[in-house]
């Protein structure tokens, strides 16, 4: 794999992408409606608008958790790569990077670091199918071209 801009374009997960900002505009709206139009205002057993706002903003936040699956990216760079999760975001260098898993069944990409640890490369995503196999591989691939090694493949 030669060095050049698109080896090095980002890993973004496709299926997941998608389905997590369909699913946190769909909770915000949903929260919307039940808050705004369905619960009862008033009297004995109705739900004041304190209660309403409150309804609805607990949608905004689940809306909000939703949409960080839908960031979770890597940027590869001659560099190393910044490998963004749900709520981390991390720079590793090449040479920190021992080896890629992306078999077993996981449902994501992992990391084999120098120091025995295991980061999880979540934009690269089962769920994605052959794409993601690919994807793995031109991840595999980028290690094994900025350590200086040739991959088996």
């Amino acid at each position: 794999m030669a060095k050049n801009e698109d080896a090095y374009r980002p890993f973004i997960p496709r299926r997941g992408r998608a389905v997590a900002f369909a699913a946190a505009v769909a909770m915000v709206v949903t929260f919307g409606v039940v808050a705004f139009v369905v619960l009862p205002t008033g009297g004995a057993t109705g739900w004041t608008m304190l209660d309403k706002w409150a309804v609805f903003f607990f949608g905004c936040f689940l809306g909000w958790g939703l949409s960080r699956w839908g960031l979770v990216k890597a940027e590869p760079s001659p560099e190393g790569i910044t490998v963004r999760n749900l709520l981390t975001k991390r720079f590793v260098p090449w040479a920190e990077i021992v080896g890629v898993q992306f078999g077993g069944g996981r449902p994501w990409c992992l990391l084999d670091l120098a120091d025995t640890e295991q980061l999880a490369v979540m934009a690269i995503q089962r769920a994605d199918g052959p794409s993601a196999e690919a994807e793995a591989s031109r991840l595999a691939a980028l290690v094994h071209v900025n350590q200086g090694e040739i991959p088996n493949d």
